[in-house]
């Protein structure tokens, strides 16, 4: 199999917030050379290039998706922003790796641009998927380690993710809040781990901190700090996944990310990075998968599971680009786990269904677009209502 930098394509990468300055050198690391940087201003991307050693800079996103030699696009920005850079990254022949649109129809609009372009690489970057404990519960579930699977919970207990100044974080409808951060990555990786969909939802969302020393007078924070939700996954009645999450961002100290699958036959739960089983008929719960990733200590703004399978996705995304001559061509092998934008259309409207549960009180169905609305729906129907 070729190896070397010659067969990997030039990232640019859009972004200068935490995940950016943790990713920047893990690329590099495994032998991408990272070509070019967007941040929102001038400033911003001057001075992380700078400290990175990032060649190029700039705050404008067509200098990055026109450059040259770059040929891999990483967006690591507001999810309001996304949809518009991943678009019009593969609409100009780039591979893209992207984090969560803002809206579901933001995220229809990515699905139909990858099926446009399906020879390049478009994936999200939730990177739990790559964490070497859930990838070893997976493998563990589909040898029946549990029997059948019966019930999901989930717990993620943090400190505010709020910005130091009032921006998108602090916004609900840009896709700030626990639920949009945190909980996304959640509902993704329970499909991964369990094959199934949620087909029903019931959730509560609140927003305890509205103002704090920093975000005061008359602006008011209204993403969620604490959120808590059900869904009823894969088959109908008795057969399917019962799930449960609890995420709290009121939690200052130790970060607290749990995921345990119970079954008929026993349970698995990963504890941080570590994964840990129990059989019924055992007393005692056995360490299955331990830690020896020798990845450092997380960085401030990113918890340890998210770091450490943000180095795996990158080992993997080497590993894909390797295996070609061609700097642009991947081979799906080594990131066949990942998931699509068609996940992240699914995550989205599990999203917003979990948004209109905590309004209405009631369970909301999950009910996937197959197509973008009419921007003027709202209006023809006014129309319509007053014709009648």
């Amino acid at each position: 199999m070729p190896s070397g930098k010659a067969m990997l394509p030039g990232v640019g990468v859009f972004g200068t917030g935490s995940t950016a300055r943790v990713l920047v050198p893990l690329l590099q690391a495994e032998g991408f050379e990272v070509q070019a940087l967007w941040g929102r201003s001038e400033e911003e991307a001057r001075s992380l290039a700078k400290e990175l050693g990032i060649p190029f800079h700039t705050s404008r996103s067509d200098d990055v998706l026109l450059h040259q030699d770059v040929d891999l696009v990483c967006i690591y920005i507001p999810p309001s922003m996304t949809r518009q850079i991943a678009v019009k990254a593969l609409g100009i022949g780039k591979n893209v790796v992207c984090e969560k649109a803002a809206t579901a129809v933001d995220s229809f609009k990515m699905v139909t641009a990858a099926r446009y372009y399906p020879q390049l690489l478009s994936m999200m970057g939730n990177t739990l998927r790559f964490l070497p404990a859930f990838v070893a519960m997976r493998q563990r579930l589909a040898e029946g380690y549990v029997g059948d699977i019966q019930v999901c919970d989930v717990r993620v207990y943090g400190p505010s993710l709020l910005d130091q100044s009032y921006g998108w974080t602090c916004e609900e409808l840009m896709g700030g809040g626990g639920l949009h951060t945190a909980g996304s990555a959640i509902i993704d990786l329970l499909s991964y781990l369990t094959g199934t969909r949620a087909h029903r939802v019931h959730g509560l969302l609140r927003t305890f901190v509205q103002q704090n020393n920093l975000i005061r007078g008359i602006r008011r924070v209204t993403s969620d700090d604490f959120c808590f939700f059900q869904m009823l996954m894969g088959g109908s009645g008795s057969s399917g996944v019962c799930s449960t999450v609890t995420l709290n961002f009121n939690m200052p100290g130790t970060f607290v990310h749990e995921v345990m699958v119970v079954g008929s036959a026993g349970r698995l739960v990963v504890r941080g990075t570590e994964l840990y089983g129990q059989r019924n008929e055992s007393k005692c719960e056995e360490l299955l998968l331990a830690d020896h990733s020798g990845v450092a200590p997380a960085a401030k703004e990113m918890p340890l599971p998210h770091r450490q399978g943000l180095s795996s996705m990158v080992k993997a995304l080497r590993q894909s680009f390797q295996a070609h001559e061609e700097r642009r061509s991947w081979s799906r092998g080594p990131v066949a786990s990942a998931p699509t934008f068609e996940d992240g259309l699914y995550v989205q409207t599990v999203v917003e269904a979990v948004k209109q549960s905590s309004n209405s009180g009631e369970w909301v169905c999950v009910e996937i677009m197959s197509q973008e609305p009419d921007p003027n729906q709202n209006l023809c129907e006014g129309l319509q209502r007053n014709k009648n």
